[in-house]
């Protein structure tokens, strides 16, 4: 029975969302502390699940918060229902950087804007995705989509801020970098080995092209807990699954995969998805609270371990040495004289 309740309380809304209590609750109203002083960044942070990180960093006073996403005009109407609930000092707080997590160079020198324009980075929310569509290949590097925004870009983004990172951690304050996995991380094909671009670039199909892209983020969590936290014990890595949201993936993206059987996920089930604030608990405890490192956090704070392959250590060195000769091959990197430092 209480493997069923935890399981509604990751997953739905409703009734089920509160079925978690004692160590498994987190409010967002009374148990996010405080973040006056503290600067936080989210990519994907003007809508769905991203937006409920943002507005919820706002209104527990974060000093600055950079928002990182591909279209202006989801941003437009982000800062004018912050201003309409939270007022302009809020909206004033938001600095917004145009971002395509799949253009590794471009991310990198978003990350590079980022550390000129701010002396301290407490918070890393890394939400922005690519959801459960068709496999295509990223524009500028070739290689499958999902994988280069959801884990290659975030890897990217995040490597070239730990500079800023380990300073701010340096000074005495706890800095937590927060990686948006998912449940659906159990259903990566089997064969995954993370051996070779031309495994990354094959084609599983819609939801398993996702579910990997999502054990990537998973393991590069506890690859972060394993390798970074440990000389730099003031930085924290955890991954965070949402539940299942209302977001324009459930309600939108999923016909571009599955054209009328996304009808049972964009209308069946409707009522029982998670709203943005619902689907963003999990992370804000990760980004506010944890303590702890490399851990699979669910809503509202339940911890879980996860599939095999996701505390699989060596697939997760295979997957970041991958991911970092991808990067310098596609970028020239190391020709420049600066290969990816991943932690």
């Amino acid at each position: 029975m209480d493997f069923i309740k935890k399981t509604l309380a990751e997953n739905l809304t409703g009734p089920a969302h509160n079925l978690a209590s004692g160590s498994d609750a987190f409010d967002l109203k009374t148990d996010v502390p405080d973040l006056s002083g503290k600067v936080a960044l989210v990519t994907g942070g003007s809508e769905g699940i991203g937006f409920g990180c943002t507005h919820t960093l706002l209104t527990h006073n974060i000093s600055k918060l950079f928002v990182l996403s591909v279209r202006a005009e989801k941003l437009d109407e982000a800062l004018d229902a912050v201003e309409a609930e939270l007022g302009k000092k809020a909206r004033d707080a938001i600095v917004w950087k145009q971002c395509d997590l799949s253009d590794w160079e471009k991310t990198a020198n978003v990350a590079n804007e980022i550390a000129k324009e701010t002396d301290r980075l407490d918070i890393v929310i890394n939400v922005a995705a690519r959801g459960i569509m068709t496999r295509q290949l990223a524009e500028t590097n070739g290689t499958d989509l999902h994988m280069a925004a959801n884990h290659i870009g975030h890897v990217v983004l995040t490597s070239h801020l730990l500079p800023l990172l380990k300073k701010t951690a340096i000074a005495g304050n706890i800095v937590r970098i927060v990686n948006f996995a998912s449940n659906l991380h159990e259903q990566t094909p089997k064969e995954t080995q993370f051996a070779s671009v031309e495994e990354l670039n094959r084609d599983y199909g819609p939801q398993q092209q996702y579910a990997r892209s999502k054990l990537a983020t998973l393991l590069y969590s506890k690859y972060l807990s394993r390798h970074l936290t440990p000389e730099n014990p003031g930085i924290l890595a955890n991954a965070v699954h949402p539940g299942i949201v209302d977001t324009a993936q459930t309600n939108e993206h999923i016909h571009e995969a599955y054209p009328l059987l996304g009808y049972g996920m964009s209308v069946g089930m409707k009522a029982f998805r998670k709203d943005q604030f619902e689907g963003c608990v999990s992370a804000m405890y990760a980004a506010t609270v944890a303590e702890k490192s490399g851990l699979y956090i669910c809503p509202p704070k339940i911890i879980e371990q996860g599939s095999d392959k996701a505390n699989d250590p060596e697939l997760a060195e295979r997957l970041m040495k991958l991911t970092k000769e991808v990067v310098d091959e596609k970028t020239g990197a190391s020709k420049k004289g600066c290969p990816l430092k991943m932690y």
